[in-house]
């Protein structure tokens, strides 16, 4: 894998716009500063030339009557300039009037300029300087040597001052770009991010939207997807759990039919044995052996009896029911078997009826399993709260007891067949109330009490037909 390939998209944008900054600064500060150069330099060459001329046309009269100190006080005048490095006059002959010179660095350009006699129509005093045209008369010849050093350092000011203030905008600029840049990669970054952590099991991770309208739909899709993914892997636990519960309906049946057929008859003969045997041997009811195998035997028979009620297709039969009075029937019944001094049970239901399509009897049996849970939890001893609420479009029954509560494990499989947290429990009851419950299309829910006891709270929609 080369370097290019490893280098991230962020890189690669900072890196090209850098070297675009570069590449176009560099090209327009050599041509703009080539042509300042070139300009300057031209306009410097014309001052030249102009003050040769002008020194050419002054020099006329010191030429014709050979005075050299007014000669060479010009020459002194043109000498002053700055890059001036010396200026020479000659007559005709090439004889040298003046000569003005001092040391400047080179290399150097020399301008060279005629002078001619004036004429005039009259033939007076009266000149005219015709520079460079044949019809005067050469008397003389000017020189300056000039360089362009001075030209050139300014030049080389100016190039240094440009790379700086190049160098401090491709600064600024490439970090304006980098901003610019970290705001429409960040956003990949974190959706490549949280791709890795989908890929690795963890679903419940979404993108962040940023502030783009692309990178918005971008990651809006993406969790869009993961969402689907988590709703279709929900639909296939739920399946699954469905698959599994039913499959263990199914054995509950199969062994509720061996039970009904194998065991409840044997069953109901040795009581009626037991109970003859009572009577023709005058066993006292005292007796500690006899009561201990009748209460076995009962168990046996509500053991039994919870198979085949709970193997048995929920089917209700829906006519018009005062929940509240299904309720009040069940706390009444309730009240009369374990309200005492040590157990209160309490309960507040509407004073209005609440009419629903339901079956009033597998409600009845359904609640009872529920309260029945809650006096064995609260170990008979404590208080125990029956709340109905209504509130459309649901009817809610909310029942607490006073235990210690229940385990997270006990949370998510309190309501599975079998399932139980009681030594001598069937773990059927809840189960078949949840069946019930789901049969009028409601859902029954627990949870700890934020101050003490478990919580049962089943809901029941009321425009079900």
């Amino acid at each position: 894998m080369t370097l290019f390939s490893r280098t991230g998209i962020h890189a690669r944008l900072l890196g090209a716009t850098i070297l675009v900054i570069i590449s176009s600064t560099c090209i327009l500060g050599y041509f703009g500063l080539s042509m300042v150069n070139r300009l300057v330099s031209e306009r410097f060459d014309q001052q030249i030339d102009y003050m040769a001329q002008h020194l050419a046309v002054n020099a006329e009269l010191g030429i014709l009557i050979d005075e050299h100190s007014m000669l060479d006080g010009l020459a002194r005048g043109v000498l002053n300039q700055k890059d001036v490095a010396g200026v020479e006059i000659e007559d005709l002959n090439g004889r040298r009037l003046a000569d003005q010179s001092r040391d400047l660095a080179g290399p150097f350009i020399v301008v060279e300029k005629e002078v001619f006699l004036s004429r005039t129509d009259t033939g007076a005093a009266d000149l005219e300087v015709i520079a460079g045209s044949s019809s005067g008369r050469q008397i003389g010849l000017v020189r300056i040597k000039y360089t362009r050093e001075e030209i050139k350092g300014l030049a080389r000011t100016m190039a240094r001052q440009f790379f700086f203030l190049s160098l401090g905008l491709v600064v600024v600029f490439c970090g304006i770009f980098f901003f610019i840049s970290r705001s429409l990669v960040l956003p990949v970054v974190s959706l490549a991010r949280a791709a890795r952590k989908v890929s690795r099991g963890d679903t419940t991770v979404r993108a962040v939207v940023g502030k783009l309208p692309e990178t918005n739909r971008l990651a809006l899709a993406f969790n869009e997807m993961l969402d689907s993914i988590e709703q279709g892997r929900d639909a296939l636990i739920q399946a699954q759990e469905k698959l599994s519960r039913q499959a263990a309906l199914a054995e509950v049946g199969k062994f509720s039919m061996m039970i009904a057929h194998e065991v409840k008859n044997p069953l109901a003969i040795i009581k009626s044995s037991l109970d003859m045997l009572k009577q023709d041997m005058n066993i006292p009811a005292d007796n500690l052996m006899l009561n201990y195998t009748e209460e076995e035997l009962a168990r046996l028979n509500t053991l039994i009896e919870s198979f085949l009620m709970f193997s048995r297709p929920t089917k209700p039969r829906l006519v018009p029911t005062d929940l509240n009075q299904v309720v009040e029937q069940v706390v009444t019944g309730f009240k009369l078997q374990y309200n005492s001094d040590i157990l209160k049970i309490n309960h507040s239901l509407p004073s209005e009826a609440c009419i629903a399509m339901a079956d009033a009897d597998l409600l009845s049996r359904g609640f009872s399993n529920i309260m029945r849970n809650a006096c064995d939890a609260s170990m008979n001893k404590g208080d125990i709260h029956v709340d109905v609420k209504v509130n459309s479009p649901f009817w809610t029954l909310v029942i607490r007891d006073c235990g210690k509560g229940l385990g997270k494990a006990d949370l998510k499989e309190i309501f599975e067949p079998f399932y139980t947290t009681k030594a001598k429990g069937t773990g059927l009851g809840l189960a078949f109330t949840d069946q019930v419950v789901k049969a009028h299309g409601g859902k029954i829910t627990a949870e700890n009490h934020e101050t003490i006891g478990a919580a049962f709270c089943v809901k029941i929609p009321l425009d079900l037909e």
